[in-house]
């Protein structure tokens, strides 16, 4: 049973009413640490929802309504609220903009269900979320080597790399197997954007060690 305390209240703004709803019902089934209590296609219609302030929000970038989107983010901010948004496009600049107002994820529509899920989780707890190839995009020239990886990436490679099967590192980081093959998908992502093959379990960890991510034991 998950703890009523650790309950985080999510309100989802999408002006795509079939993908909101079925958001909306795959969030339902697939976390139960996430209650679902708004799900709207308009800001105003957010900011005047009974169950507003809410924990976190999955706001879509894209909403058609003219307010900038720095003033959404820290509307939010001022009101405790956590902010992930949603794109159909990534350009680098628009997510510059919204990471330095405040927002913590940024997902690319096309992004695996589970890692929205791990994106919603991360920002209650006030860690930053940003899709792999968004990542490389904004890091793009500035230093030329390995991609950056969250922490919770570099946990998981760092396991993996050092042998231990996908079952086993999801184990030790209390996520679903599933969660973490998205997880090492994302990683393989991320480093042939930046130019380097991980494709094999040998090459990930060649590179894991050589990026500090593993300490060589042998």
């Amino acid at each position: 049973m998950t703890n009523p305390d650790s309950i985080i209240r999510l309100a989802i703004v999408d002006d795509h009413r079939m993908l909101l709803g079925a958001l909306t019902e795959w969030i339902r089934s697939a976390a139960e640490d996430i209650n679902m209590v708004a799900a709207v296609t308009t800001w105003p219609e957010l900011l005047t929802h009974p169950e507003f302030p809410v924990d976190v929000v999955l706001l879509d970038l894209d909403l058609k309504d003219n307010i900038p989107i720095s003033l959404k983010i820290s509307t939010l901010k001022t009101t405790g609220v956590k902010t992930v948004l949603m794109s159909t496009y990534s350009e680098p600049a628009v997510v510059r903009e919204a990471l330095a107002a405040g927002a913590l994820g940024y997902l690319v529509k096309s992004e695996e269900a589970s890692m929205i899920v791990e994106a919603i989780r991360g920002a209650a707890k006030g860690q930053s979320y940003i899709s792999a190839e968004l990542d490389v995009a904004l890091n793009a020239g500035a230093d030329g080597g390995s991609p950056r990886l969250s922490a919770q990436e570099r946990r998981v490679m760092a396991l993996y790399g050092a042998g231990e099967p996908v079952k086993a590192v999801a184990y030790q980081l209390g996520i679903s197997e599933e969660t973490a093959k998205s997880y090492l998908k994302r990683i393989r992502e991320k480093y042939r954007l930046a130019g380097y093959d991980v494709g094999t379990k040998v090459a990930l960890r060649k590179r894991a060690i050589h990026d500090g991510i593993l300490l060589q034991t042998d």
